[in-house]
């Protein structure tokens, strides 16, 4: 066996190291006295020696072949991972006698496969941050301090107040932040303050009891006692009453509320993201918006660019509008001239007006091109020929009238 070039041991039936063949006493640096005398088991990693030898000796019981994959420190003191195979040899009767191991350097191949997974796992958390941020088109520079600023603090439970002007997209921020938090795996509740008439946001938002009120039939949770664990998202919070403000002050100082109609709190565990496109510390100034709750939502504040702040970013979110367009009034138009008429609008803040604007002018001349039938005009005949059919019997009779003189 010594003249084969391959790492061969010789194993008692037992486990016992009985011999190994030149290759492994070259590799490993051990003369035929250590194997024997059992200093062959310190060549194998420490981390792995106790949990790889109760599996080995387990698999040597059941007398079957079988191999497993172990870390063996060299001569030089590097440890290899090797692919170890166990055969048994058995005499006449099927006794086994003992058991012959060969062992093939695979150390290329495990630095192969942990390169491999280091790079799956570098390329799921880019794909997750850019799953997080796939509605927000954009590679400005304002746009890039907004995302950096929700990398922040959505690992965090700070709750954060999102303004700018309407339009800017500041619930896609607020997904964004959900998406990214610990309570990702929860319910993320949206309400609109400005959409619920005053006198129904308290019940809304807090829930009511059966018969606080008329048409209270039976009891009904409100939307935070729904986010409970997760997160809710008020925007328009700017439209609040001082009544319904009051309450929500005690959700963020307390973490808990009451149900109209009822005086039993509910406690909640809800992270509170809110969005305004007004100037709050002018209506705090005004009187018409609590100074205390403002402070309280106000922890971490971030402001939404309008478009007219980042016109590089019109290129890219324009690019899938001209490619529809182009589709639909079967005019391609060039790339670089609509995004230079893109650029020179003013869309006063409003991100979702540009793709509509962007295929306007291409809508106008088509129809500049075939105007649409005018319904008044369906059923007239042009004038000449109402003339001429009107003059028609005229001229008749005079041709076939009798002949005077």
């Amino acid at each position: 066996m010594d003249a084969i070039p391959q790492l061969i041991i010789a194993v008692e039936a037992d486990g016992t190291f009985l011999y190994a063949n030149q290759t492994v006493r070259d590799f490993t640096g051990l003369t035929k006295e250590e194997v024997r005398s059992g200093g062959f088991r310190e060549v194998f990693h420490p981390e792995e020696s106790e949990r790889f030898r109760g599996e080995r000796d387990a698999a040597l019981s059941r007398g079957v072949p079988f191999d497993y994959e172990r870390r063996v420190r060299r001569r030089d003191g590097q440890y290899r991972w090797l692919l170890v195979h166990y055969n048994p040899l058995r005499d006449e009767t099927g006794k086994l006698i003992r058991w012959y191991a060969t062992g093939t350097d695979i150390e290329d191949r495990k630095q192969a496969e942990e390169r491999m997974r280091n790079e799956n796992i570098a390329l799921r958390e880019e794909i997750d941050r850019f799953a997080m941020y796939e509605a927000i088109v954009g590679s400005s520079e304002a746009l890039r301090g907004v995302l950096s600023q929700i990398s922040k603090v959505a690992p965090t439970d700070s709750t954060v107040l999102i303004s700018g002007e309407t339009g800017t997209g500041k619930e896609l921020i607020a997904s964004a932040i959900h998406k990214r938090s610990k309570r990702s795996a929860k319910a993320f509740i949206r309400v609109n303050c400005a959409a619920i008439p005053p006198s129904l946001i308290a019940s809304e938002l807090f829930g009511y009891e059966k018969g606080a009120f008329t048409g209270a039939v039976q009891r009904r949770a409100g939307r935070f006692e729904s986010a409970d664990g997760g997160t809710i998202f008020l925007d328009e919070i700017g439209d609040l009453s001082s009544e319904v403000q009051i309450a929500l002050l005690r959700v963020l100082q307390q973490r808990e509320f009451e149900r109209v109609g009822s005086s039993q709190p509910i406690s909640v565990d809800v992270r509170v993201l809110a969005a305004t496109n007004r100037d709050l510390e002018a209506a705090v100034a005004a009187g018409t918006f609590r100074q205390d709750l403002f402070y309280r939502l106000n922890v971490f504040p971030i402001r939404v660019p309008s478009l007219r702040e980042r016109k590089d970013d019109i290129p890219l979110k324009i690019e899938p509008t001209v490619r529809t367009t182009g589709f639909q009034y079967r005019r391609p138009r060039r790339r670089q001239e609509r995004v230079r008429r893109a650029r020179t609008k003013s869309y006063r803040g409003r991100i979702g007006g540009m793709p509509r604007s962007s295929f306007r002018p291409a809508r106008r001349s088509r129809q500049a091109r075939n105007p649409p039938p005018n319904p008044c005009l369906k059923d007239r005949e042009p004038r000449h020929r109402q003339a001429s059919v009107q003059s028609a019997p005229f001229e008749a009779s005079i041709r076939i009238g009798p002949r005077i003189g």
